[in-house]
């Protein structure tokens, strides 16, 4: 392949990766755009991995499919730092980007098997507790964050901290926002931890020892209520840190505004996931208020 065709290849590559993050994860692709053009090559080829691994259960015909993919996804990381080709677009971006920085593989597998894990889980094998499901959260969404700062060859304690807990909450925040999705799913609310379904009488004990789920809006509510105030626990932590994070970090760390706009849009929905307005703009809120949100936020170098 000569030179020319390869260099072809790889912007059509990082030319995927952009608009798969921009179709399935837009606003996150739009804190993407605020960050400087050095780091937004990186930024792209590791959200679209998340891409890829969030969606593979998702659009697979059959749950074994869906898990086949992901290990292929964890094979292919082995094969990317063994400088292998590989026919994917997303993987030949995220190649590009391991080849010229310092990329941990530890970080990326393990936002993977994190998928496999959870893919393996049965519908009735709820997490115990919101710490089950923040180790989810930071496995899945606060390596990328990670992940971002390290391809930006930045180095600072306060960032990764800040970063571990704002993709602790945007990880719970999220969860939350599918669970109608997978309720039609027939996964009922398995990302409830049962400590949190049990105090508030979603689960109750049958005579034969067996649990069964309650109906119960009043009751859901207040769980997703009890699990968003963990989330926004871990936002006010992100921020207190924010005077020791280096300036060259806080783009990356831009993420903290759609989970506070998703944060906010539960609250004025009384914590209902199942409200249609929470399906409506970006997260709840108009395109435009968004948009103005994310710009006002990174104009003041702020997260």
């Amino acid at each position: 392949m000569n030179g020319g065709s390869a260099s072809s290849n790889l912007r059509a590559a990082f030319s995927h990766c952009v608009q798969q993050v921009r179709s399935y994860d837009y606003h996150h692709y739009l804190c993407l755009l605020e960050l400087p053009p050095s780091m937004r090559k990186a930024a792209f080829a590791l959200r679209a991995l998340n891409v890829e691994t969030a969606r593979a259960m998702d659009i697979a015909s059959d749950p074994r499919i869906g898990l086949m993919r992901l290990v292929w996804w964890q094979e292919a990381i082995d094969k990317m730092f063994a400088n292998k080709l590989i026919e994917h677009p997303t993987a030949q971006a995220l190649s590009s980007v391991i080849a010229e920085t310092k990329l941990s593989k530890i970080w990326l597998k393990r936002s993977v098997e994190a998928r496999i894990n959870d893919a393996k889980r049965e519908v009735t094998d709820m997490p115990e507790s919101i710490g089950e499901l923040e180790k989810y959260a930071e496995d899945t969404v606060s390596t990328m964050l990670y992940l971002t700062l390290q391809a930006g060859g930045i180095t600072s304690a306060a960032a990764d901290h800040a970063a571990s807990h704002i993709g602790k909450a945007s990880g719970i925040l999220l969860l939350l926002k599918s669970l109608p999705y997978h309720a039609s799913h027939n996964r009922h609310f398995s990302y409830i931890p049962t400590a949190i379904a049990s105090k508030h009488g979603l689960i109750v004990k049958q005579g034969d020892g067996e649990e069964r789920w309650v109906d119960s809006r009043e009751g859901l509510c207040d769980a997703v209520y009890d699990m968003a105030s963990v989330a926004n626990a871990h936002l006010e932590k992100a921020r207190k840190l924010a005077a020791s994070v280096p300036a060259d970090a806080l783009p990356v760390l831009l993420p903290a505004v759609p989970s506070q706009v998703l944060l906010d849009s539960l609250r004025k929905v009384q914590f209902d996931v199942f409200d249609p307005r929470l399906t409506g703009g970006v997260l709840g809120i108009p395109p435009l208020w968004y948009h103005l949100k994310l710009k006002w936020t990174s104009w003041r170098r702020k997260y």
